[in-house]
């Protein structure tokens, strides 16, 4: 895999969303189904998967419809601050904030545990903010609505070289700027 997605894929997995789908594996088998739900209501698409992409594990957590749909989108807090690791900062890495529910803590505990979980389901990315760090590792997310969010980056440990992931939970009140350091 590129090196700019080891960076950025943990970072963005826990978020709830993912840069790209994973190209499937010699031998597996992605379909599209197009069904009818119930006649006169729209169609919906279905992915049916015979198992997880190589190296990431399966949710077991289902994506919950009810808990999304309670959030925000937007609004108007910000979060800024700067990502290092090994106390270097990291540029260009990819910066996410996502809302805290049951679906993206367990992305959280497996990319702090060093697995990546399958693609999320496309349904939370309209709940994730992303942006990129500058060359000194500063990012800027705005636009945020109020409520608790995991803030995540990830880089390369200049010591060993290995990816690392940094996940802070913070709570944002409305129009509030709040400061994270995500250094590991």
């Amino acid at each position: 895999m590129k090196r700019w997605m080891m960076m950025v894929l943990p970072g963005l997995l826990l978020a709830g969303c993912e840069i790209m789908p994973p190209a499937p594996a010699p031998g597996e088998r992605i379909e599209v189904i197009d069904r009818e739900v119930t006649p006169g209501v729209e169609r919906e698409a279905e992915r049916v998967e015979e198992a997880p992409a190589p190296g990431r594990v399966a949710r077991q957590v289902a994506f919950p419809e009810a808990e999304y749909a309670a959030l925000e989108t937007s609004g108007s807090a910000v979060i800024s601050g700067q990502l290092t690791i090994g106390g270097r900062p990291v540029p260009n890495a990819g910066v996410s904030a996502a809302p805290v529910t049951t679906y993206s803590a367990e992305a959280a505990e497996q990319a702090l545990a060093g697995r990546a979980v399958e693609p999320a389901d496309p349904r939370a990315r309209r709940y994730t903010h992303t942006t990129r760090t500058d060359g000194n590792g500063r990012f800027r997310l705005s636009g945020l609505p109020a409520g608790h969010f995991y803030v995540s980056g990830s880089g390369p440990d200049p010591r060993t070289g290995n990816v690392r992931v940094v996940i802070r939970q913070v709570i944002l009140g409305n129009g509030q700027q709040l400061g994270v350091d995500l250094s590991r």
